[in-house]
């Protein structure tokens, strides 16, 4: 099966925890802190495999999870870093977060990475926190959290050239008598179901991939006919061949058939209906097609370049190949069109260091990416942490912020999950 989206879920790994330890050795009575670093979490990357052509792997797996790192340990050993965990997608793949639908890659060149989630840093043993008034400290950091997010995964065919037109207007046939591609091929509406790729060769060195899209129609920018699934597929393509039913022998008038892609490519994307497009007038081996290629020239003649051929006796496919090989080599690849064709546009705020004040409920929830993760590495359990944590907390200014916003003793204080009862 062909699938070109997919939903999952990465959770880069945990930081190792650092160690409380001190040097226990003979003739030496009163051996310092020597409690080791924790090791960073590993990270999820995103790598492109140019041997893959669909999501499918995706299909069977939704959750991904990264190698935490391991706790530090005494002698000041520091613990191992997690692995990386590596996830191979198809050249083609857009990356977006579900939640704020912000872009994060588009994956196209062989072997191109992102990290999608960053692993947690490790935390410090206390051998890290010796200083002129602490010499002996009883405390240590816990790994930070490795991130976590819901990413939503879209593949978009890489081909130079895309065939767009009517069901059975003869793109099928085409792909399989200019290459090697071998699609289904009936005589019934909808016979492909999804893109087909297919390689065509000239000369030694040069070539290029074309893309057979699945029948458009009337309606397919609002998803009729599995539209917005189809029409994904031609954004990135250099050339646009426009494949028409000269004979009409699905009963439509050829040009009505032309103006009604023209205008669904207008209303997906407008930047995708002013990409380059040659029209190519197919089954011209059947009777009575002249008149229909004589309206089409005269209509479309001075916008377009147009071909007559025969797909399936080969008419006319020699001069087209030759055409299109040029205009290929002409055009460069669209920019980013994935952007402009669903205006989409993400504006990155960069976060202000510091914290918010907030009562909630009754409680004061205190937020602050730079606050919450200090109290996620903090170890509660340890009295000596705790104290370092409520020391930080005045010095950054939070207890006179508490006390501006009005907090009374006894009340209740929130950061992250942790709850703390308000001591003047």
């Amino acid at each position: 099966m062909f699938y070109d989206t997919a939903k999952i879920f990465v959770k880069a790994g945990d930081g190792g925890n650092g160690v409380v330890a001190f040097r226990r050795e003979k003739y030496i009575p009163e051996g310092g802190p020597s409690g080791g670093d924790g090791g960073h979490g590993g990270s999820v990357i995103l790598v492109v495999d140019p041997g893959l052509r669909t999501l499918v792997d995706f299909r069977y797996q939704r959750h991904y999870r990264a190698e935490r790192g391991q706790h530090g340990q005494g002698k000041e050993m520091h613990g191992r870093r997690g692995e990386n965990l590596f996830l191979r997608v198809p050249p083609g793949t857009v990356i977006r977060d579900v939640d704020t639908r912000e872009w994060l890659a588009d994956l196209v060149e062989p072997e191109q990475e992102v990290v999608v989630v960053q692993g947690g840093r490790g935390g410090r043993g206390n051998a890290r926190f010796v200083s002129s008034t602490q010499r002996v400290p009883a405390f240590a950091e816990k790994g930070e959290p490795g991130e976590e997010r819901w990413l939503e995964l879209e593949l978009k065919v890489l081909a130079d050239v895309g065939l767009i037109g009517f069901p059975n207007a003869g793109k099928s046939t085409l792909i399989s008598r200019i290459s090697a591609a071998r699609p289904k091929i009936a005589d019934y509406p909808f016979t492909t179901l999804v893109p087909n790729l297919g390689v065509v060769r000239l000369e030694e060195g040069h070539s290029f991939v074309v893309a057979d899209i699945p029948g458009i129609i009337e309606g397919a920018h609002t998803g009729a006919g599995l539209g917005h699934q189809f029409l994904r597929h031609v954004e990135r393509t250099r050339l646009l061949l426009h494949l028409v039913d000269t004979a009409g022998t699905e009963g439509r008038d050829p040009l009505e058939d032309i103006e009604v892609i023209q205008r669904e490519l207008m209303l997906y994307s407008p930047a995708l209906a002013t990409r380059p497009q040659v029209l190519v007038a197919n089954k011209v081996d059947l009777p009575g097609t002249e008149e229909n290629l004589k309206r089409i020239q005269q209509r479309y003649g001075s916008e377009h370049e147009i071909f007559a051929v025969s797909a399936l006796t080969g008419i006319g496919l020699s001069a087209l190949v030759g055409r299109v090989a040029e205009l290929v080599d002409q055009l460069l690849p669209p920019e980013k069109p994935e952007a402009e064709a669903n205006g989409e546009k993400v504006t990155r705020v960069k976060e202000e260091e510091g914290f918010t004040i907030a009562q909630e409920e009754g409680v004061w929830v205190i937020r602050g990416k730079n606050l919450e993760r200090l109290c996620a590495m903090t170890d509660f359990n340890n009295e000596a942490a705790v104290r370092r944590f409520q020391n930080i907390m005045r010095k950054i200014g939070v207890d006179e912020a508490l006390r501006q916003a009005g907090v009374k003793v006894g009340d209740t204080v929130r950061v992250q999950e942790i709850l703390f009862d308000w001591v003047d």
